[in-house]
């Protein structure tokens, strides 16, 4: 069994009950910022090493090995960091979701509740004669709407016909007036011409000729 194993066995049973949400978050955002000082801190160490490395150079060539050598450890020691903080973010990140998905979840829990306590406060009868009396008084409603739009007092009492036929009489009024209104010409007071004797004579003979022939045909 690793120490690591050890130690979360040990600590688990001594305190059965774990900490919350928040104060696990707030103790990752500490070891977060403490790695991130640690990180500045050892940048800094890797630079001043590497610029006493080339300052000694090959005049002193021990020297200058043993601060790439320190170089090399703390470059190590970031790289560690570096893990850590990703293992931690990763942990952070993962404790706030499943903290947000605890609190929607009761929250959610309290809306099922709430909603339960609502519903037993129903009767299902009571909403059918509900909703049965709400559509009876929209019916109503609409046919109070359609008698007020409804124009009142005009073509309802009268028949069509009578009217058509007072109408046809106004018109026949109205020409018989237009008729006496018309001024006939005057038959004219002096005599027409007699007709010439000749033109008597003429159709005289016109006359005993359509005689003869009508006796003729007969």
């Amino acid at each position: 069994m690793s120490k690591i194993t050890k130690l979360f066995k040990s600590s688990g049973s001594k305190n059965q009950k774990g900490p919350s949400a928040q104060e696990a978050l707030f103790k990752l955002r500490e070891t977060e910022e403490m790695l991130t000082k640690k990180q500045e801190y050892l940048e800094k160490k890797i630079e001043q090493e590497l610029a006493t490395a080339k300052r000694h150079g090959t005049k002193n060539k021990r020297a200058a090995l043993q601060a790439l050598k320190r170089k090399k450890r703390l470059e190590k020691q970031l790289t560690q960091i570096d893990g850590t903080l990703s293992t931690i973010e990763f942990q952070r990140e993962a404790l706030e979701n499943s903290h947000t998905n605890t609190e929607v979840l009761k929250n959610m829990g309290y809306a099922a509740k709430a909603m339960k306590t609502v519903h037993q406060n129903m009767d299902l009868d009571k909403i059918d004669e509900l909703m049965q009396d709400i559509n009876e008084q929209q019916d109503v409603a609409q046919e109070i709407s359609d008698a007020i739009s409804r124009p009142v007092g005009f073509g309802d009492e009268f028949d069509e016909d009578e009217l058509l036929e007072e109408l046809e009489e106004l018109e026949q009024a109205e020409l018989n007036s237009h008729l006496a209104n018309v001024t006939l010409p005057s038959v004219p007071s002096t005599k027409l011409p007699s007709r010439p004797a000749s033109s008597r004579k003429r159709v005289e003979e016109d006359d005993d000729g359509m005689q003869m022939l009508a006796a003729w045909a007969t």
